[in-house]
Parts: C-alpha cells; structure tokens; sequence
C-alpha cells in the first residue's frame, strides 16, 4: 500500500436527505445514529492490502463460517473529528493507529499501515463532512478489522477486513456534568497479565459486561475492576482509565502493566499535567489505599478519561463491603480544569502546544 492511497468511490444510490440529517443530528445520543458512508478494505495472504473502496453504509454479507464469529479475531479504535472555527479536525489519529497495529499484532491479526489508517479516516470525514456536529458534538469514527475467512480451525486467519464507520455523537453520559458513581467488582476481572488487556479487542469488553451490568443493578454508572492476580490493585473502569488527585495536586494513574489499555486520552492528561508543572505517577495504587484516602481527605478528586466520554469524575464508590465518598463527591477544580485544556485543544478553542491536532478540512 503506498503512502496516499487511491480510493475507489461507490455512488451512493440514496444519500439521507439535508432535513432528516439535521433531524438526527439535533440531538443523536451516543452510537446510535450513523453517516451514509463507509470505508472498506479487504487483507488476503499473499496479496496484503487492497484497493480501500468508499460506499454506501450497509449491512455485510457474512458466511456463518467466519473465522471472527468463531474465534473472535476482531480489534477496532475509537477517535474523534471535530468541527472548529478552522474548519474540520481529528485529535491525535496516530495514537490510535499505532494502538490499532498493536492490537492486531497481539491478536495475530496482519496490522494496517498507518497511512492506510489514517487516509481512510480522513477520506470518511471529508465525505460525510456534513454528518459533523457543531456545538457540544462531534463525528465518533470507528474502524475495525475482523477476520472474514470461511473456515472452522483454530489458527490466524487468510482473510480480514478494514472498515470505517462514523456516528454523530453528543455526551456519553447522561446526566450533564454530574459525578458518576462507580461498582467495584469483587467478583470479575477484566483482563490479566499476559493477556489482552492492553489490547483493544471486543472480547475484553464482551467479558466486562456481566459486571457492567452488576454495576447498574447497583445503581451505578460504571464498574472498576482490580488486578486478576491479588484483587488488591486497582487497573481500569470497564471502557476508561483512572485518575487520583491528591491534596498537594499530585496526580496518579495505574500503570501500564500489559492488561491496562494505553488510552490516547490517558496519554494527553499525563502530558498535560506534566506540562502545567504537576507531579504524575504512573504506580500501582490499592483498594484499601483509595478507601483510606478518600476517608482522611489525602484523596481530592478522582476521574475517568476515555475518548467517548473525554473526562468524568467519580464522585462515589460503592461495593460489597461498604461505599465510600471522594473529596465533596462532585468532582473538583484540578479534574475541570484538566478536562477544559484537553476539550480546548480539541475543539481548537485554545493552542495546541503539543501539535496534537489535524486538520482533515
């Protein structure tokens, strides 16, 4: 594949007309409205990648023999676009390319070039520019690989498939700006060392759901899961990282330890925090300690961070063996200010120091 890519564009036969877009993009949730396009590029051994095609989005034609619906070889990202006063602009995209390379190499899955990654994401943009939310939204693009072999044997398939997708997309909780309150899982685990965890495969999320959905019988937003070897430390929510902000201003952040998934949003509060002069761990932190120091008052605020929902603070914990309140329970000023430096830069409100955005339009 060469490093621009040519395209090969399908009409779309019905395009959705300009009073129904602006329908849906009035107030389109999360994940549940979706663009009229869609980008697709099929992997075959001893050929690699082929020619990416713009098409209509529809529904694939899968055999029931499929490697992925078999043995679960699938992987996919999350990014954003953005519509600013310059025009259109994605934040960080080859974070989420080399993630993306990293995942498929763990899941023995051929990995996309990152030109392709990124030609193919900018190409969805531009086509369905006028999906892009204004305001408060922005296009969430999804691109994922599976394997499409026809096949029954366990070993890394022949043939894959590259799509992208987009979804206009608001807030990912509802509820505005409140504190989330989080389960802890004494129960399960997400993912452990040696496995998948770093890796951004649907089968880490498939395994989370059982506890995402304890979580919610308990009245709660989101489930925390801790370490699968001790059950003592704590590693991620079910689809964000975390965050300790402690009375001094330090913050602290599990580390990367094979089963924690490196997120870009992750990334871009260590640099921005770093940047403002901030002591950042990056060190293991227990159970036991954040219900200590959320009691003596050490512990501030603490956070959630993600691409979908970019920064959320948690203001309770709860579980099994007793709930327990951090700081005034709705976040704090250190978390807001944190999460409008990154959101500014994002959405090209303030300068980007750190050369993080890319402008596609």
């Amino acid at each position: 594949m060469s490093r621009e890519p040519t395209f090969r564009h399908i009409p779309h036969p019905a395009p959705t007309p300009a009073d129904v877009r602006a329908e849906k993009l009035r107030d389109p949730g999360f994940g549940r409205v979706f663009t009229d396009h869609m980008v697709v590029v099929k992997w075959t051994e001893g050929e690699g990648w082929g020619t990416p095609e713009i098409t209509a989005r529809a529904p694939f034609q899968v055999d029931p023999a499929s490697a992925v619906l078999h043995y679960a070889q699938e992987i996919f990202e999350g990014l954003k676009a953005y519509r600013t006063r310059d025009g259109i602009t994605m934040f960080r995209p080859e974070r989420n390319a080399k993630r993306f390379q990293d995942s498929a190499e763990r899941l023995a899955m051929p990995p996309v070039p990152e030109s392709l990654f990124l030609a193919c994401c900018e190409e969805l943009v531009k086509i369905d520019r006028d999906w892009v939310p204004g305001g408060e939204g922005s296009l969430y693009l999804r691109p994922f690989q599976f394997a499409s072999e026809v096949f029954l044997g366990v070993k890394p398939a022949s043939e894959y498939m590259f799509v992208v997708i987009a979804s206009p997309v608001g807030a990912y909780f509802k509820g505005g700006k409140k504190a989330v309150t989080v389960w802890l899982s004494d129960t399960y685990t997400r993912a452990a060392a040696g496995g998948t965890g770093a890796a951004k495969c649907g089968g880490n999320y498939a395994a989370s759901l059982v506890a995402q959905a304890e979580a919610v019988r308990q009245g709660c937003d989101q489930v925390v899961f801790l370490d699968a070897a001790e059950r003592k430390w704590v590693e991620e929510l079910g689809g964000m990282n975390v965050f300790f902000v402690f009375d001094d201003g330090s913050l602290q952040t599990p580390p990367l330890n094979g089963s924690i998934l490196p997120g870009v949003t992750r990334d871009s509060i260590l640099t921005i925090a770093r940047a403002e002069g901030r002591v950042v761990r990056e060190a293991p932190y227990s159970i036991d300690q954040w219900r200590a120091d959320a009691a003596s008052g050490r512990l501030r605020e603490c956070f959630a961070c993600g691409t979908a929902a970019v920064v959320s603070p948690i203001g309770k914990i709860k579980s099994a063996k007793g709930d327990f309140v951090i700081g005034e329970g709705d976040g704090g000023p250190i978390t807001d200010g944190l999460k409008a430096r990154l959101v500014g830069i994002q959405r090209g409100q303030t300068n980007d120091e750190f050369g993080w955005v890319k402008k596609v339009i």
